[in-house]
């Protein structure tokens, strides 16, 4: 049998070549695959209980411009002041976005003076540009609550970016809200599982009503 640089049989190379031509044109193409693709089964929700001292609420983007257009956001008002008025109880931190100095979606949610971490327009990633690691550091915050819109958005970019820094994210799928059950659903999956353990090994996906806080009265 010829060999081919030294190294190949050539009947392999043909076989190979014959092969490669076989194969349908953008083969790896997911978009062709699309009608066949099985949703994965949700994230297990599991309960959290949570220490107030070290543990900071991030409520991102929660404005009247963008929550308020989207039914699926403005319908978890009432679950995001439960939680809210909870951590407010609780003496917990509570840390806010509200780019472009947009308003409030609820004045039952609203900041009190000086909670607001930022105002500046900015991107999905709360920490990138920002030192809301350090405000969170210099409060002694270990946890991280996060509720927020989109979670396709603010869900992945800050989650995963929390996690990254080491902080345990505390991912409540009733409070990460999107324009789509589905953009919702795949940031989920990917925070409970389906992305990168260096990330997902840090968050808890959960629902707000399976939040407890430590020595809460």
């Amino acid at each position: 049998m010829a060999v081919i640089s030294g190294r190949w049989p050539l009947g392999a190379v043909v076989v190979a070549a014959f092969s490669l031509a076989a194969m349908p044109a953008h083969a790896t193409d997911v978009t062709s695959e699309w009608a066949t693709i099985q949703m994965p089964p949700p994230p297990a929700l599991k309960a959290v209980t949570v220490d107030p001292k070290t543990t900071a609420l991030l409520l991102l983007d929660f404005m009247a411009g963008n929550c308020g257009e989207r039914p699926r956001c403005a319908a978890a008002v009432p679950t995001l002041k439960s939680l809210h008025d909870k951590a407010r109880a609780a003496n917990m931190l509570i840390a806010y976005t509200l780019p472009g100095g947009g308003k409030i979606i609820d004045q039952g949610i609203a900041p009190r003076a000086g909670e607001v971490v930022e105002q500046k327009p900015g991107g999905p990633d709360k920490f990138l540009g920002d030192d809301l690691d350090q405000r969170l550091k210099d409060h002694g915050i270990k946890t991280v609550i996060l509720c927020g819109t989109s979670a396709q958005g603010v869900g992945l970019g800050t989650g995963a970016a929390a996690a990254q820094r080491g902080y345990k994210v505390v991912y409540p799928v009733d409070c990460l809200l999107s324009e789509s059950a589905f953009r919702e659903a795949y940031a989920a999956w990917h925070m409970g599982g389906g992305g990168p353990p260096v990330t997902t090994k840090w968050v808890t996906v959960t629902r707000t009503d399976m939040i407890t806080f430590e020595n809460a009265t």
